[in-house]
């Protein structure tokens, strides 16, 4: 037995979207708390999952907004460290047609490429099922090396590892660094969540089943890996399976922010629950519909990290 369900590493940060305009026509932006991992993690909790975060925030009011806000959620906050010189990573969300987004970060530097290798609370890795990265903590020398450090120690714990690339090409110098860093991620792993225009970035080929094979014939050591594909729908791979559903089709739908996210918490979720040996045709379909409908819900709303979807509404989705 384990006290954490889930321990993930990474970015916290503010996202700043559009929130309509003021009456002098200025254009108003709404604070939302984010970070793909602590996205993770809070949809993890509306289904019960005990989790914990490592990061770091600035000594600040935003830095501050963060801890509390990760808190109220229920996320544990001992691995969170507070930087006393650099600002917490701000992100300005730039939404377009269909929900789609662009970012422009201010993060040079943020607090969160901060951590270091002694900022890591040991407890929370080797007391753990799985742990949950991404590669925003590989894009620098220091958080890097406290990301190859947790991952060594949580698998020597006997944790299952779970990777997102979640790429965001504006915050690395160099894109074959980019590719490297990312290679090394899934290399690591266990568990993959993959988009679409990442596999093409890693892969070279817009071809998708032919991609994710390259991926899996390189990489042998991935147990499950999901390539989300947009309106296309996700499609998995577990040993000689393969899966696909479609999308939840939703009308009203805000922004995209945290769509990945929550998919790829219900995943973990479906691991905790059920394993990673013998999983079925069934299991994986299963699977991929609940994790669709959670995504669904989210792009219902502006945010992530605060307003995840209960297990309720997202079966009223399934």
């Amino acid at each position: 037995m384990k006290t954490y369900d889930v321990t993930a590493l990474g970015e916290l940060l503010i996202d700043f979207t559009h929130s309509g305009h003021s009456g002098a026509g200025n254009e108003l932006l709404e604070v939302n708390p984010g970070g793909a991992p602590c996205n993770v993690l809070a949809m993890l909790r509306r289904l019960d999952k005990h989790c914990a975060f490592i990061g770091k925030v600035g000594r600040d009011a935003f830095g501050d907004l963060l801890e509390d806000t990760i808190r109220d959620v229920g996320i544990d906050t001992a691995g969170l460290k507070r930087d006393g010189h650099v600002h917490t990573t701000l992100a300005f969300v730039h939404t377009r047609a269909g929900g789609e987004r662009d970012f422009s970060f201010y993060r040079n530097p943020g607090a969160d490429m901060m951590l270091s290798a002694d900022d890591l609370d040991d407890a929370l890795l080797t007391d753990c099922r799985i742990f949950h990265f991404g590669s925003l903590s590989l894009t620098h020398p220091g958080c890097r090396e406290a990301t190859r450090e947790a991952v060594r120690r949580a698998r020597e714990a006997g944790a299952l590892i779970s990777f997102d690339p979640n790429l965001r090409e504006p915050l690395w110098d160099d894109l074959n660094e980019a590719k490297a860093q990312i290679a090394w991620g899934i290399a690591q792993c266990d568990i993959l969540k993959i988009s679409d225009n990442e596999l093409v970035f890693m892969t070279g080929t817009d071809d998708l089943e032919r991609g994710a094979e390259m991926l899996l014939g390189r990489w042998p050591q991935i147990r499950l890996m999901n390539v989300t594909a947009g309106d296309d729908g996700p499609f998995c791979y577990y040993g000689a399976l393969r899966c696909h559903e479609p999308v939840v089709k939703v009308d009203d739908v805000i922004e995209k922010t945290g769509a990945g996210d929550t998919f790829c918490a219900c995943i973990l979720a479906y691991v905790l629950e059920h394993g990673l040996d013998g999983l079925t045709q069934k299991d994986l379909s299963d699977m991929l519909r609940f994790a669709n409908a959670a995504a669904a819900q989210i792009i219902r709303r502006k945010g992530a990290l605060r307003v995840m979807p209960t297990r309720d509404e997202v079966l009223a989705l399934v």
